[in-house]
């Protein structure tokens, strides 16, 4: 990689919606040597009315001018999906490093390109996988290490909610049921986190396979999945995730079994999981989570390319949630 000679990550930011309000941005101006410089939006109104709200005084409705803005030196791309990988590429070939939302592509296929584009013009790829980073997650995998509940011997996911009616009111302006837009229904958006997050934990996914179905009927995409995967350390898993649900079987759910215990987590919760130990009072771990929630991945990108440090969530590291949702949705019922 390029070395990146800058004392400062001057940030533009392509597709400030939802997530760039309170999540993701804000963050960037709070981290020391690191700052928002323009942010682009295709509504003129609606990305001067957030310039206008967050004090950046620079602003486009072309996601080209601003990657070609001198002053901006890394690019945070807060799009759906679907032009994840055209954006990449532009970034790339403008030589600024690229920070992408997750999922990173809508399959494997793009993620492998976005990062073959970065590899080829030297510039790092990251990806908003920002649980990598959560302190409690990170409590999580120093116990796995410790082998605090013995060697690791299954890991399920249960992933159950129910359809609001609003979501059908408005499937239109909803881009995550969109395939087209989304590469899948709310499994891609919510089990990315998920699969990424157990990766985090065991290693590599080496294994996946599945079923997908439409039961519902609701929306285009999918609506349940089944499956099972396997992760390089020999950790075996299985996942279901049924996104009309009943309200009286809500779940979000993840169980770490253990030779020694059984550690469980939610994924979308507050900072907390509770361990239970053989022969032991079951123990509750709990703290507080950022108001900025992607806060402490940025600040690792920002020390990465200053030189201080590394980044948990890669282009590279990506990519293998998107590989695994490719194949527990490769057969549809």
């Amino acid at each position: 990689m390029k070395k990146f000679n800058h004392s400062e990550v001057r940030w533009g930011i392509i597709g400030v919606g939802d997530v760039c309000e309170v999540k993701s941005a804000p963050a960037m101006d709070k981290i020391p040597n690191s700052k928002i410089i323009a942010v682009m939006r295709r509504s003129e109104e609606k990305v001067k009315d957030y310039a206008q709200r967050h004090e950046i005084d620079t602003w486009y409705t072309d996601a080209q001018q601003l990657i070609h803005d001198p002053k901006v030196n890394a690019v945070y791309i807060a799009t759906p999906p679907h032009v994840h990988l055209e954006l990449c590429k532009l970034a790339a070939e403008a030589g600024k490093p690229v920070y992408v939302e997750k999922p990173m592509a809508r399959n494997y296929a793009e993620c492998l390109e976005m990062i073959q584009v970065c590899e080829k013009h030297e510039v790092p790829l990251f990806v908003a996988y920002y649980r990598r980073t959560l302190p409690h997650f990170v409590k999580i995998k120093e116990l796995l290490n410790e082998e605090h509940i013995g060697d690791i011997r299954t890991v399920h996911i249960n992933m159950k909610q129910v359809v609001e009616p609003e979501i059908i009111a408005q499937l239109e302006n909803n881009w995550r049921i969109q395939p087209e837009i989304s590469g899948g229904g709310y499994f891609f958006d919510l089990a990315s986190h998920q699969l990424d997050l157990l990766a985090f934990f065991f290693g590599d996914i080496i294994f996946a396979n599945g079923l997908c179905s439409n039961q519902a009927q609701a929306y285009e995409a999918e609506d349940i999945v089944v499956g099972s995967f396997a992760f390089e350390n020999g950790v075996l898993g299985t996942g279901n995730w049924c996104f009309t649900s009943s309200k009286s079987a809500e779940k979000d759910e993840i169980v770490i079994d253990g030779s020694k215990g059984q550690i469980k987590v939610e994924t979308f919760g507050k900072g907390e999981f509770t361990v239970f130990k053989d022969g032991k009072e079951p123990y509750h771990y709990q703290v507080d989570l950022p108001k900025h929630i992607q806060q402490p991945l940025i600040e690792s990108i920002v020390s990465q390319l200053l030189g201080k440090g590394s980044c948990p969530s890669t282009g590279i590291t990506a990519s293998k949630a998107n590989w695994a949702m490719d194949l527990l949705t490769s057969k549809k019922i």
